[in-house]
């Protein structure tokens, strides 16, 4: 309920969704920011809910997904964007914390496995929806859409963060595998992988890391962070209906970091 998640609630909310969700570990917060959400909704009918909701627990999982479709019916899309980094933010291979690597995995790899599995139950009982144009007439959009939030840094090759990495691998994988099954029941799962991006999350590090900037400038074409609104409006493409015939897929935020470092 915060970050990239919680903007990209946001942009939802500008474009007409009915409802939203948000959920996190922190209640308070996943609670202000479905208040936050309503002040830029134009349908009036508008409903916004804020929920506690640990990740890496099965039973919390399918309850909140259970609860909530009672109120809201169906769930077009969900947009999985949980995540926690390692506490040390650069460690060689052979220091990383094992109770470290645990926790990461917990909520990045298990996490993501658990709620996508029970909202690909939950669209799997759905109908399947259709939009009408005057160009084409009637087609259908499919159940529903996931949309993991991972990371560029499992794309490449990048030096002690083996924990995150391997995490951010999870969901990654996850986006490459149901497609095989799940798009011909009507379920698109697609994947963003941004790189930096202006969020707390990122500022808690920089604050601890003083070099991380230079790194930016350095190997980032534009010499900058990603900001969220930049990320958000990316995932709302892909749960548009411009986007249903893109399943599958792995698609990079990074402002062509794989070209190579800045020179000059």
């Amino acid at each position: 309920a915060s970050g990239v998640g919680q903007e990209n609630a946001f942009a939802f909310a500008e474009v007409g969704a009915a409802g939203i969700v948000f959920a996190g570990i922190d209640e308070h917060k996943a609670k202000e920011a479905a208040e936050t959400c309503k002040t830029f909704a134009p349908n009036l009918e508008y409903r916004a809910i804020g929920l506690r909701l640990d990740v890496t627990n099965n039973d919390q999982v399918h309850e909140a997904v259970d609860e909530r479709v009672k109120e809201f019916r169906r769930i077009d899309y969900y947009v999985n964007s949980a995540g926690i980094d390692i506490a040390k933010y650069f460690v060689p291979f052979g220091e990383s914390d094992i109770e470290d690597y645990g926790e990461v995995m917990k909520v990045n790899s298990r996490g993501s496995f658990l709620v996508i599995g029970a909202v690909i139950k939950q669209m799997l009982s759905q109908d399947e929806r259709t939009i009408t144009s005057s160009r084409e007439g009637s087609r259908s959009i499919g159940r529903g859409c996931i949309v993991n939030v991972a990371s560029a840094l499992p794309l490449g090759a990048v030096p002690n963060k083996p924990a995150y990495v391997a995490s951010k691998s999870a969901p990654l994988s996850i986006t490459r595998a149901v497609p095989m099954k799940g798009g011909t029941q009507g379920i698109r799962v697609n994947c963003v992988c941004p790189a930096w991006v202006q969020i707390p999350m990122f500022t808690e590090k920089s604050a601890r890391i003083s070099p991380i900037g230079d790194i930016i400038r350095k190997h980032v074409s534009l010499g900058r962070l990603a900001q969220k609104t930049e990320v958000a409006s990316f995932i709302a493409f892909l749960c548009s209906t411009g986007a249903s015939y893109i399943n599958g897929h792995a698609l990079t935020i990074d402002a062509g970091l794989p070209i190579g470092p800045v020179l000059g």
